[in-house]
């Protein structure tokens, strides 16, 4: 991994990528499949999971919502006032408001679910993304399937690693920093886990202004997904969208999407504002946690806005 100047690379051909498209898929595993990763996690991992609290220190990871439009909030969410107490007869007088959100993008925190991602016609399991999603929503792999997750999670904080404030747009990471982060921060991702990779994006953003993330953004390139699938993550997640932009794989422009929601079952949080997360660990000397994540009841949603919590 370098950081001047950024390298996506290797690059990876499409036969190449299908190839490991083919070596990660779990299609078949589980019942129910909609549900996907998450079911690796049991009420032995939850048991775990929850052990590991100790200060009872709790770091929600949500983005404030955004209505300001910016390079990477193309879509800014709505709110609106809708009662100002001049509505209802007093007394009491209430106060109601309005939210809505075109959440897929750059600019909210949310879980994509397994609906959201199609590759060659198809979504997670073999289903027909033409017979399973219409204008009506998702009949597969929506997020009402999946209900909560708690879970371990494991932060691997590639700055702190190098001793640098963030990772630039467009740098891959690799397996070998895989190792090198679970080394240098004393964990190591396991089975039921879920991974979030913290690559400083909104830190760089507060200090150097927004920029477009899908032209260019730090995370996970290709040939890190084996990995991942070797250690049996039930969900993965970071500040950016966990893919590397530029894409390196040629004709597929988000190909750690392909194979985390659709090979592998593995639902995505993206987005999310790990800064105070990072502080927290580092105060604590340590990246393991018990993890919350609550995504909304939205049956035939491809995915949700979420505030996931973090508690040490």
């Amino acid at each position: 991994m370098t950081s001047s100047p950024p390298d996506n690379g290797p690059r990876v051909s499409r036969d190449e990528f299908d190839a490991l498209f083919e070596n990660v898929r779990t299609w078949g595993r589980w019942t129910p499949a909609d549900r996907g990763a998450w079911n690796r996690v049991t009420p032995a991992h939850v048991r775990r999971a929850s052990a590991l609290v100790r200060s009872g220190t709790t770091v929600p990871m949500a983005l404030p919502w955004n209505t300001v439009p910016g390079p990477d909030n193309a879509k800014p969410a709505l709110h609106y006032m809708s009662d100002l107490g001049d509505v209802e007869a007093p007394e009491p007088s209430c106060h109601k408001d309005f939210i809505g959100v075109d959440y897929h993008g750059k600019g909210v925190s949310h879980l994509d679910a397994l609906s959201h991602i199609a590759y060659r016609g198809q979504l997670y399991d073999g289903r027909a993304a033409r017979e399973e999603v219409d204008a009506a929503g998702a009949r597969f792999g929506a997020v009402s399937s999946l209900g909560p997750l708690v879970t371990r999670g494991v932060l691997l904080d590639l700055p702190k690693v190098l001793g640098t404030d963030w990772l630039e747009p467009g740098t891959a990471v690799h397996a070998a920093d895989v190792h090198a982060a679970e080394r240098a921060l004393g964990v190591t991702v396991g089975e039921g886990d879920a991974l979030l990779l913290r690559s400083g994006h909104f830190r760089r953003r507060a200090e150097a202004g927004p920029w477009n993330p899908d032209l260019g953004s730090a995370g996970f390139h290709v040939d890190a997904v084996p990995l991942l699938a070797e250690r049996g993550i039930s969900l993965l997640g970071g500040d950016g969208d966990s893919d590397v932009r530029p894409s390196p794989v040629e004709g597929v422009h988000s190909p750690v999407h392909a194979l985390a929601l659709t090979a592998m079952g593995v639902p995505l949080l993206d987005n999310l504002d790990l800064e105070p997360l990072s502080a927290a660990c580092a105060a604590a000397g340590r990246y393991e946690f018990l993890l919350v994540v609550a995504p909304l009841n939205v049956p035939g949603g491809t995915g949700s806005p979420v505030n996931p919590v973090a508690v040490l």
